[in-house]
């Protein structure tokens, strides 16, 4: 094999040292709303709750389906592509995932079996078991490991929500060679809705190994049917914004997110709500 065609996997590998991008079996959200809010979402409701936090899961009432797609840096070796199935029940809420970051020659593969669960009125909690391989080339070949992530949401007060995950609490291996394990990741976040059309998020974020990230959004209902997103977040220092637009069942999300060096990264996020009733109480 040509060198040339190994720098992308090299690419790969010293970003994820930087904390550029994620790798390395490390939790790779996604969703353009909660890009453009600079996934401070843990304690969202909805559909890409299956990537932020499982129990916002639970309040969803219509089987619903979704499509992702981010380019990191608009470099093509360094997309992430994903979809979202989400199917409510009289049990309890499932979903499932499936995401690829990467190209041909090194990519991670993740797909998530979620459950997510009312208990009563001010809480629900959510489950995901997860499945995570990484390819390196023909000369690597695959490697893969089972994860699991656990969340807890509540709304202890109308237009107040709190929500909380964790993402391999057991410390999964990828690799025996240097103990190589997946990150454990911990997010703990707020959010308030200051009137129909106005919803700030704050949160938190430690994976165990690093500093914390600190995290900000706001969403804006500013005209029907259509949103404005910013966000802020650090470690490293990030700004992003995006647009939604709303109708009946279909929601479509365009976000953008920088990097102080290493520039832009588009997200487009594609879903679809069957029997999706309008709903006025809040953006959550």
């Amino acid at each position: 094999m040509s060198v040339y065609k190994l720098i992308p996997v090299f690419a790969c590998f010293i970003l994820s040292t930087t904390g550029a991008i994620a790798g390395g079996g490390d939790d790779n959200p996604f969703g353009a709303r909660s890009a453009g809010m600079a996934n401070a979402s843990v304690m969202l409701s909805d559909i890409w709750s299956i990537s932020h936090n499982q129990a916002g899961l639970a309040s969803l009432k219509n089987m619903s389906v979704g499509f992702h797609y981010e380019n990191r840096f608009l470099v093509n070796e360094l997309s992430l592509k994903a979809g979202t199935f989400i199917l409510p029940t009289k049990t309890g809420v499932f979903g499932l995932s499936i995401s690829q970051f990467g190209y041909s020659k090194y990519n991670e593969s993740k797909i998530g079996l979620a459950f997510a669960k009312s208990l009563g009125e001010v809480f629900s909690a959510g489950i995901q078991f997860d499945y995570i391989n990484t390819y390196f080339s023909e000369y690597y070949g695959n490697k893969g490991t089972a994860v699991v992530e656990i969340g807890v949401r509540a709304v202890p007060k109308e237009n107040f929500y709190i929500g909380a995950h964790i993402y391999n609490p057991t410390r999964s291996k990828i690799a025996a060679y240097h103990d190589e394990r997946i990150p454990t990741i911990m997010r703990l976040g707020l959010g308030y809705n200051f009137s129909r059309k106005v919803l700030v998020t704050a949160e938190t974020e430690k994976d165990i190994e690093n500093d914390p990230v600190f995290k900000a959004g706001i969403e804006y209902n500013f005209m029907e049917h259509l949103f404005i997103r910013t966000g802020v977040a650090s470690n490293p220092e990030k700004a992003t914004f995006g647009i939604g637009y709303e109708i009946k069942g279909l929601k479509a999300d365009l976000a953008f997110s920088t990097h102080p060096q290493l520039g832009l990264t588009p997200h487009f996020s594609l879903l679809w709500e069957f029997n999706k009733q309008e709903k006025k109480e809040s953006l959550l």
